[in-house]
């Protein structure tokens, strides 16, 4: 199945027989066991990246029989070897959706992908912004029955997704009616711009190659300025936004401690723009460190559902 940019749809089904809309000539099915008639399961060949991304689309309950449209949450991972397009799934998404209407589209960003195109990759193309905006996005509402237009869509992440949710919200001012962030970075300037160094420096050893999201030594400062959610506070207006960040992360674990300050520090800052601007926002901060916290993803959930079109 085409979309446009050059996407083909590879759906492995388990023991459901396929929705009409995607039961198309050519269709190349990819085995996997998965007897749940709520999750289904892509990859996607495109020329954006350079291997097959996989997708998770969990549909609600009675999505098959009901004949309605539903609302859409894009949940995005964070990033690192053990962060993919299953992430959400391992923290029991199913069990904390079940019985709301809404569908979750749970796609791969890499694990230093940064939702971003690279300025240069040496492992092929990782244009991960490509496949999600304008290709991933466009196939999801022509195959299912959701609301195309900004009052059906959220977003949200963790970590680098969570960054990933901001960017995207702000950058693609009208998809999105609701942008929530759990423990991801909201500044990319501050502390000598540190975030922006780490997505170069993680995408370079994970990802690229060697090559870096937004160029060294040299960084390319329109796409920072693009991409920098403090840089973007009126993009916010008119949005639901949620924030969450953890104020004690663990003292013996340097990654969780640099991770979890850092989140902080930005979302105070991306917090105290949004309050002199008067744009109204949700957000916690709790004990602990860099992780979902169940309890406020699902009060997330229930907010963007509450915020977008009902099914």
């Amino acid at each position: 199945m085409k979309a446009a940019g050059g996407l083909t749809a590879a759906v492995a089904l388990g023991a459901a027989a396929a929705p009409t809309a995607l039961a198309a000539p050519g269709l190349r099915v990819v085995q996997r066991d998965e007897r749940d008639p709520r999750m289904w399961y892509y990859r996607f060949a495109t020329d954006a990246i350079g291997w097959e991304p996989a997708v998770n689309v969990l549909l609600p309950d009675g999505y098959h029989g009901s004949g309605r449209r539903y609302p859409v949450l894009y949940l995005l991972h964070g990033g690192g070897h053990d962060q993919d397009f299953m992430t959400f799934d391992r923290l029991q998404i199913r069990r904390l959706t079940a019985g709301k209407p809404i569908i979750i589209v749970m796609p791969d960003g890499g694990h230093a992908g940064w939702y971003s195109n690279p300025v240069s990759s040496n492992t092929g193309p990782r244009n991960w912004e490509t496949f999600h905006i304008g290709q991933l996005l466009p196939w999801i509402e022509q195959n299912f029955r959701t609301y195309a237009e900004y009052d059906g869509r959220a977003v949200a992440g963790f970590s680098m997704g969570g960054f990933g949710a901001l960017k995207y919200a702000a950058k693609y001012f009208g998809h999105f009616a609701s942008v929530s962030s759990h423990s991801g970075p909201a500044s990319l300037r501050r502390d000598g711009g540190l975030v922006t160094h780490w997505a170069n420096l993680s995408s370079a050893a994970l990802d690229l190659g060697g090559g870096s999201i937004y160029g060294v030594p040299l960084w390319d400062e329109g796409r920072v300025t693009a991409d920098n959610p403090c840089q973007r506070i009126e993009s916010y207006r008119n949005k639901r936004v949620f924030l969450v960040a953890g104020t004690s992360p663990d003292p013996v674990n340097w990654f969780d401690t640099v991770n979890e300050t850092q989140v902080l520090a930005g979302q105070r800052e991306f917090r105290s723009l949004l309050h002199n601007a008067g744009i109204p926002h949700e957000f916690y901060e709790e004990p602990g460190g860099h992780f979902v916290r169940e309890h406020l993803l699902v009060r997330d959930i229930d907010g963007a559902i509450a915020r977008l079109r009902k099914a």
